[in-house]
């Protein structure tokens, strides 16, 4: 009777343990999507667009991006880079009466969050010169074409690229926009610190409570 109550607290501590490393396993492992993120520029900042590129209407003057890459939801999408104002981006494209120009900024990202066997083309700016009513998606038709969507009016595509997939769930070893924000900064494959020295304390745990339960045997 005294082994058995002597090891039970051990053992369930020891699995208590596991069962969190465990979980936190789980979390650090978490997929992402690789697309196309829409993003308006609201102050000079970047913010998610809250609606696709074929419902959303610009102003004249506006300034809208895409960026290509792997991120786990809206809150840890990468903002698209480079030039973002709107005089520099249009200063060759002039007004024209009964026309509005939208300047777009299209990021196609880095060779780090690229479909296998792609090489994702230079960040680049376009003016575009549409009617007061059109779409972003015209806008960006205008001057990226080929675009691609899928069944559900999702942007797959800008200018070709990638030539395939669309918003593809990424394998869990595969760096996302969170955990790995820049591309020069090194991926780091397999178990963390707080892994390891989990797992050891559920180890020696573990390894306490056998030797208990045979100290009471004898």
């Amino acid at each position: 009777m005294t082994s058995r109550r002597t090891t039970a607290p051990a053992l369930a501590l020891a699995l208590a343990l596991l069962l969190l490393v465990l979980g936190g396993a789980g979390q650090a492992r978490a997929v992402g999507y690789r697309y196309w993120s829409f993003w308006d520029l609201t102050g000079g900042k970047w913010t998610y667009a809250t609606q696709g590129p074929s419902t959303a209407r610009p102003s004249d003057g506006d300034v809208q991006g895409f960026r290509f890459a792997v991120s786990e939801d809206s809150q840890h999408a990468v903002q698209p880079r480079g030039e973002r104002d709107f005089a520099a981006i249009c200063a060759k494209t002039p007004a024209q009466q009964g026309q509005k120009r939208v300047a777009l900024v299209i990021d196609s990202g880095t060779a780090a969050h690229a479909p296998s066997g792609e090489t994702p083309p230079s960040p680049r700016t376009a003016c575009a010169r549409v009617a007061p009513d059109a779409s972003t998606a015209e806008a960006l038709a205008t001057v990226a074409k080929p675009l691609r969507y899928d069944t559900n009016a999702l942007l797959c595509a800008i200018a070709g690229y990638p030539r395939t997939g669309c918003g593809d769930q990424v394998a869990a070893t595969e760096p996302t926009a969170s955990a790995r924000p820049h591309a020069s900064e090194p991926a780091h494959h397999g178990p963390s610190v707080g892994l390891l020295a989990g797992a050891a304390a559920v180890a020696v745990l573990g390894a306490g409570a056998v030797w208990q339960a045979r100290r009471h045997r004898h």
